[in-house]
């Protein structure tokens, strides 16, 4: 897509008024295998191109996409586009476009498509050994390797040009352990903005695969969870789904300029302990979350959100922004051309603190601790969650006693923001994809282990 026509794109666009244009263009490669029972039960390449055209009518919204990248095609686009506005002005829009070249903040050493599919096929067959060997009561391993190769050209009637180049790499396991009449899983799902050196440098493919099976035969074993409201520790990394869906998403413009969330209006005011600080991370260099420029363009950066449990920031888009009268963050992503962006978490985490681990545990008394959370819902509106626990272990007098499971955490985000009185040294992400009304995006999630000092603890 050279200058002058998507000059030409936008000007179309903005032909009978309207106060913002934009044109998105995507090139996407993706790869994909899945193994079961030790073969290989799918593999996919495919290449996704299209282009979408969004159009702001005052505070409205029009989107048109198009699959391909042909030029009658994101032509007709923009005219179907320009034909929904009702915002008529006089006069043509004279569109100039600057080209601006990002800051590359995640080089790839080695791209995922000048790798053999068997060397693809062979880390996942060794993640698969590594489970199925763990223990006889392993029966099912499921394993899946993923790559993308994504690359973004992003142009609007402000005279922004930019392109980017995304290249994920990904792999899961789920292993499922038996004892001839229940089954309890276990998994593990590690990636990164990386290209295939994602098994030089950060998985290892046997320990993962161990993980995911230690998981699934600890809980194969353990008792029903004991249900009642007690002090909950939960442990870092993917335990920091709880902030980022039942905290996260009600600070996001998507919800806030919409006046759906239970922090609108509260900026400046403290909503979480004073130990409490967290943070959205568009730069963190190789992470699943992070990106040179966000879908709309802009640079990606770091925005804290809470700092010492003041409500500092929001996660703004364009729209979004103009709806609230503030600034856009760079916060503004989709999953692909056919969806319009709006405001989305990035790498998300509650910063670390200064508390020591065993203390915390040690201090508790009886309680819960989740060494591991699984999925859950929330009502960003209330706040409203409840979340699994996929590994779990009972407390008793400060010390870590045995294994339950079936538990699950209920509660409201501001209130156990509210209750958290000890923030651990360590923070660490793990990965997950966050479906909204812009599609599906990667993410991190994180946190240090962390203590809840009261919650609702569902179970037997």
């Amino acid at each position: 897509m050279d200058r002058l026509f998507l000059q030409q794109v936008l000007a179309t666009a903005l032909r009978r008024g309207g106060t913002f244009a934009e044109v998105f263009v995507e090139d996407r490669e993706n790869t994909s295998l899945s193994l079961r029972d030790g073969s290989i039960e799918d593999a996919a390449r495919g290449r996704v191109c299209g282009a979408g055209v969004r159009v702001f009518d005052g505070l409205r919204c029009i989107y048109c996409y198009t699959a391909g990248t042909d030029r009658a095609q994101l032509l007709a686009c923009a005219e179907r586009a320009a034909a929904a506005v009702t915002d008529t002005r006089s006069g043509a829009l004279d569109v100039v476009l600057g080209e601006r070249i990002p800051a590359n903040l995640h080089p790839i050493a080695q791209l995922p498509a000048s790798v053999h599919s068997a060397r693809k096929a062979q880390k996942a067959r060794e993640i698969y050994h590594a489970a199925k060997s763990y223990s006889p009561e392993i029966t099912q391993a499921i394993v899946s390797y993923s790559d993308s190769d994504q690359r973004v050209t992003i142009a609007n009637s402000e005279g922004l040009l930019v392109r980017d180049r995304r290249v994920y790499t990904r792999v899961r396991v789920s292993a499922v352990a038996s004892n001839g009449t229940e089954n309890q899983s276990g998994t593990r799902a590690p990636g990164a903005m990386m290209g295939f050196e994602l098994f030089d440098q950060r998985v290892d493919p046997e320990q993962i695969g161990r993980e995911a099976a230690k998981t699934a035969v600890t809980m194969l074993h353990a008792p029903a969870c004991p249900a009642g409201i007690m002090p909950v520790v939960i442990d870092g990394g993917f335990g920091g789904v709880i902030f980022h869906e039942a905290c996260g998403h009600s600070l996001e413009a998507t919800s806030v300029s919409r006046d759906m969330s239970e922090f609108c209006g509260k900026l400046g005011r403290q909503i979480a302990a004073p130990c409490v600080t967290a943070i959205d991370d568009g730069t963190l260099p190789g992470e699943w979350g992070s990106t040179n420029i966000d879908d709309e363009g802009m640079p990606t950066n770091r925005l804290v959100l809470i700092e010492n449990g003041i409500l500092k920031n929001y996660m703004i888009d364009r729209l979004g922004g103009l709806r609230m009268g503030m600034a856009p963050t760079g916060s503004g992503r989709r999953q692909s051309y056919a969806f319009a962006p709006t405001s989305r978490m990035r790498n998300t985490y509650i910063a670390a603190g200064t508390d020591d681990e065993a203390e915390m545990i040690a201090t508790m008394g009886d309680g819960l601790y989740a060494r591991r959370m699984g999925g859950g819902s929330v009502n960003p509106a209330t706040g409203e969650f409840n979340f699994a626990v996929e590994e779990g272990y009972l407390v008793r007098g400060g010390r870590i006693d045995s294994p339950v499971r079936g538990a699950s955490l209920i509660g409201r985000g501001g209130e156990v923001l509210m209750k958290i009185d000890r923030v651990g040294r360590e923070m660490t992400m793990e990965q997950g994809m966050c479906g909204s009304i812009s599609g599906s995006v990667p993410v991190n999630v994180g946190q240090p282990m962390i203590r809840v000092s009261s919650i609702t603890v569902g179970g037997k």
